[in-house]
């Protein structure tokens, strides 16, 4: 049986996680937190999360993840079969990752845990790219109903698990509504909301909030 370790307040964590559950595959969820722990180096590389564990050994990284299940595991599809068409998929999911997902992240310890204010050279690059990156998803994004069309596809995971943080961190830090102009968006982040598998992951991320606060809060006092 696949193992995937990690933690239910990890976005990325929660992209393989839904994956999952979407392709009804059976796997153990093992807890697990990075770190340079050397108990922890073994399993994964660079001490990150998520972490799958097959027959074979680890594999880290969430789009190397996402594609072995992808290319290894029976399941409802969730990339197009059309080389092109995939290739739009992928291209959507980088994206948001590059480009609105990790500038947002520069900006979670002030938005999201209190801790200290975000140096404003990194803030105004962090600005500077969610706005580019929105811009770019408004383009790209076909939201009929998906974001790359019809279907639920890879790219959905990335939005879900990371359009909803950088709206936030847009409106708290920036006073800047990055979805104003994208109704497809706002309606897509309801949909998915309502699908069973995406209420699971939040009921367990919900469930994992404290503990992960007091620790991310110990980490910056």
């Amino acid at each position: 049986m696949l193992k995937l370790y990690g933690f239910a307040a990890s976005n990325y964590f929660n992209m393989v996680k839904l994956a999952l559950l979407e392709k009804q595959l059976p796997f153990e969820s093992v807890p697990f937190h990075g770190c340079q722990n050397p108990d922890v180096l073994v399993v994964s590389a660079r001490g990150k999360v998520p972490v799958l564990q097959t027959d074979q050994g680890f594999i880290s990284e969430t789009d190397v993840i996402l594609r072995y299940i992808e290319e290894t595991q029976p399941g409802k599809p969730l990339l197009p079969t059309d080389p092109f068409a995939r290739a739009q998929v992928w291209t959507l999911a980088k994206e948001i990752e590059l480009y609105i997902e990790l500038p947002a992240r520069i900006c979670y310890v002030e938005v999201f845990f209190g801790g200290r204010a975000t140096p404003d050279a990194l803030k105004a690059k962090a600005r500077r790219d969610l706005v580019k990156g929105f811009a770019a998803l408004a383009q790209r994004g076909q939201f009929s109903p998906y974001v790359a069309g019809e279907s639920f596809t890879l790219a959905d995971l990335y939005f879900l698990y990371s359009v909803d943080l950088a709206w936030v961190v847009g409106k708290r830090l920036f006073d800047l509504d990055f979805l104003a102009d994208m109704p497809g968006a706002r309606a897509l982040l309801e949909r998915l909301g309502q699908n069973p598998n995406v209420q699971t992951v939040a009921t367990d991320k919900a469930l994992e909030i404290p503990a992960f606060l007091a620790r991310v809060q110990s980490g910056i006092q």
